[in-house]
């Protein structure tokens, strides 16, 4: 298996000394008690997909999470076809750890594919209330305009669905080449005239901040009505020599959480999905067979998790 260059000893060097595992997991379940339940704490499933339902609701409950964002897509904890059969399965055991699932994440992007209704349907009937679209891409054989106009269609045969089966699709503004929603406008264009309750905003800071730079607050603002989810992660600049982007743990990083919790804390209070993108393992790709320990896995989960809920209690 190959192993990735930061060594485990710098790699745990790096993190904040904790006594135990144990004084983590009682650390975590002081949160929720303290906090009320505005903000649910979730962690994206992707990290965890080494990790059968139950283990998976075990293990965050551990970290000290409220909740869950599954992933419901292909290659992720639950395939697609199989969203009947195993996504009541999945949160049946979630619950019995005593953690919610408010989130999943899907690849929808076609109301007519056969898949969509199937896992909109089962969320609604779990009383999963939100769901993660899928991406649409600009192309250099499509005129921009025409990219446009297909994803409002496509949003609006969407937003149908969500009010048939009481869900609501959430579309996480992605950074890089080609993205739709990459530039926030394009998702205030794509949406005008649909209901915010049935088709809004996952907005990831970390990518607004890669696009916007300093004026992710102006396309903030610009979609603030449709923001129901929010993604938790962090980047910087690789470096003069090469200039690309750098995931990191929280809070050593460009994304100022801080600032955008400020301007959220008047209308936000929904599920916050924490994601682990930087090198851990092979879980930040959704590595089944991580190259970390579940110790060491464990402490950059409760490290990132403390600082967010610094962040939110400030």
């Amino acid at each position: 298996m190959k192993k990735h260059t930061i060594s485990r000893r710098r790699f745990v060097g790096n993190l904040v000394t904790i006594p135990s595992l144990v004084a983590l997991g009682n650390a975590g379940k002081t949160w929720s008690a303290a906090a009320g339940s505005r903000f649910t704490l979730c962690v994206f499933s992707k990290h965890l997909q080494w990790l059968d339902f139950k283990g998976v609701g075990e293990f965050a409950a551990k970290v000290g999470f409220d909740g869950v964002d599954l992933t419901v897509r292909p290659g992720g904890h639950i395939p697609p076809e199989r969203v009947r059969n195993d996504l009541p399965k999945a949160v049946q055991e979630i619950r019995k750890a005593g953690l919610t699932v408010p989130m999943i994440t899907t690849s929808i992007t076609d109301a007519e594919d056969p898949n969509t209704s199937a896992i909109l349907e089962t969320a609604g009937s779990l009383g999963i209330r939100y769901y993660r679209l899928g991406y649409y891409r600009y192309s250099d054989d499509e005129p921009v305009q025409a990219t446009l106009s297909r994803a409002k269609t496509e949003l609006s045969k969407l937003a149908e669905l969500n009010q048939k089966y009481g869900v609501c699709g959430d579309y996480q503004n992605h950074a890089g080449r080609n993205y739709f929603g990459a530039s926030i406008w394009d998702l205030w264009n794509a949406t005008e005239g649909i209901s915010p309750g049935l088709i809004g905003s996952q907005f990831d800071l970390r990518h607004a901040t890669v696009e916007g730079a300093l004026n992710w607050p102006v396309d903030f603002r610009l979609i603030e009505g449709r923001v129901h989810t929010l993604v938790a992660k962090d980047f910087r600049w690789g470096g003069a020599e090469n200039g690309k982007v750098e995931n990191c743990p929280l809070g050593e990083g460009l994304a100022d959480y801080p600032s955008l919790f400020k301007l959220l804390k008047k209308s936000f209070s929904g599920p916050i999905s924490v994601h682990y993108e930087y090198p851990l393992g092979g879980i930040e790709r959704g590595s089944r067979e991580p190259d970390l320990s579940r110790e060491d896995i464990f402490t950059a989960m409760q490290r990132d998790l403390q600082v967010l809920k610094r962040w939110l209690k400030a």
